[in-house]
């Protein structure tokens, strides 16, 4: 185990090295000058280089990226081009709403996702299941921005149900949660389906009903906690779809969080926030995708950590 672990951790290192590599190299070749976002559109060729120098544009790419490296490998994740406060102090102060929205979605997907995925494969092959898959498909082709608006105009404009948006109480949560976990939703039903449909053919399932167990023995029991193995794979790989669709969901509903921090950067090419957004973002990713390879084995001991 320790082995694996320290293992591992070196792997996610160098992910994380070519993540920011990737990045920097993304956002140096795009044509935006920041320096020029940061000086106005009506200063002069001099008060740009000037600023351009201060910041150390000015130099190769090979000696930014190690500039930046160095400084990370600190703890330092740089200086906000435009707002001249520390991206990490930036970053941690919208960091809590950002992960109260994702343990919301994530209730809300695999509440919505199991049950459906459970109700279709029990009574599969019939109408209920037909219609439940279908309402899955809409769910996974959706893009969030419209499901959100329709959210919106729906629970907040028409019926006054749930505020249009603002953070603070568990009322603004409803809305953005439902919105951010519809996707994933859609793709827990289909995997519950499958998962739990092999399940109830294999051999011990067969031999729990022939002990004479309840049905609802048979299938919490013995079903699905087999059943959910592949599901918390997907938890881990969830993360990266919700860093994704958190910067539209947090922009649709004015949530607080690192996403709407990153759309605002995009849109003012504030680099070194945009760079810790997607550190930030992709350390989650790998961080939960860890947590649930440690995880399968607690719930399946065939599986074995090397």
């Amino acid at each position: 185990m320790g082995g694996y672990i320290l293992r591992r951790v070196f792997q996610s290192a160098l992910i994380l090295i070519g993540i920011t590599f990737l990045t920097f190299v993304l956002l140096y070749l795009i044509p935006a000058d920041p320096a020029r976002q940061i000086a106005g559109r009506s200063a002069t060729a001099q008060t740009v280089e000037n600023i351009r120098e201060q910041l150390g544009l000015n130099l190769p790419f090979y000696q930014q990226y190690f500039r930046y490296l160095t400084g990370l490998l600190q703890g330092d994740l740089g200086r906000s081009y435009l707002q001249k406060t520390e991206v990490g102090a930036l970053i941690w102060s919208r960091l809590p709403a950002t992960l109260l929205l994702m343990v919301g979605a994530i209730v809300c997907e695999l509440a919505i996702g199991l049950t459906m995925g459970l109700v279709a494969a029990l009574r599969r092959n019939t109408a209920t299941d037909t219609s439940l898959m279908v309402l899955s498909f809409v769910g996974v082709s959706s893009p969030q921005f419209v499901i959100g608006i329709l959210l919106l105009y729906v629970f907040s404009v028409q019926l006054g149900w749930f505020p249009i948006g603002g953070y603070g109480t568990f009322m603004h949560m409803v809305l953005p949660s439902l919105t951010l976990g519809f996707l994933g939703a859609g793709w827990y039903s289909r995997m519950m389906r499958s998962s739990m449909i092999d399940v109830l053919r294999q051999d011990f399932i067969r031999t729990a009903r022939a002990k004479g167990l309840k049905r609802w023995q048979v299938l919490f029991g013995h079903a699905l906690p087999n059943a959910l193995l592949p599901i918390i794979a997907m938890i881990g790989i969830d993360i990266g779809l919700f860093m994704s669709g958190i910067v539209v969901v947090e922009s649709v509903f004015g949530w607080p969080g690192i996403g709407q921090l990153a759309w605002q950067a995009i849109q003012r090419v504030d680099i070194p926030i945009i760079m810790g957004v997607t550190l930030v973002s992709a350390f989650a990713i790998v961080l939960g995708n860890f947590l649930a390879d440690l995880i399968a084995p607690l719930i399946d001991p065939r599986i074995k950590l090397r």
